[in-house]
């Protein structure tokens, strides 16, 4: 029997909540997806519902994904995040390695959805 597990799926692009939500349901169906639309959002989210897992845009209005991220993995030390973007840039992954989260390249595609997923899992990254 597979652990259920809880994904939080924090973008303010509903389009990429919807995309990530259908690519991780195809490969883990038994996990539960919910979904914040920011980063102050996401910080009351995982207060109210402490999941597993999170995969954070970083470009969002309000709180940043980083600065989310970094507040999250202080007070929730037991989520895995995975921080989503298209800016590729060193800083980015040197702030999200600073933060101790994965970094994972936008687009939302299958191949970056499972390295979100297998970074998840514990698998190698």
């Amino acid at each position: 029997m597979t652990d259920p597990k809880t994904l939080l799926i924090v973008d303010d692009s509903r389009v990429s909540r919807m995309m990530i939500r259908s690519l991780v349901m195809a490969k883990r169906p038994h996990w539960t997806v919910i979904e914040a639309s920011n980063g102050a959002e996401a910080l009351q989210v995982v207060g109210q519902q402490q999941p597993d897992f999170c995969t954070m845009d970083i470009n969002m209005p309000g709180l940043l994904g980083t600065d989310a991220a970094e507040q999250i993995a202080r007070e929730h030390p037991s989520v895995r995040l995975a921080l989503f973007s298209a800016n590729i840039q060193e800083s980015q992954k040197a702030r999200a390695s600073q933060i101790g989260v994965k970094f994972v390249a936008k687009p939302v595609s299958e191949k970056s959805v499972l390295e979100a997923v297998h970074f998840f899992e514990g698998a190698a990254s």
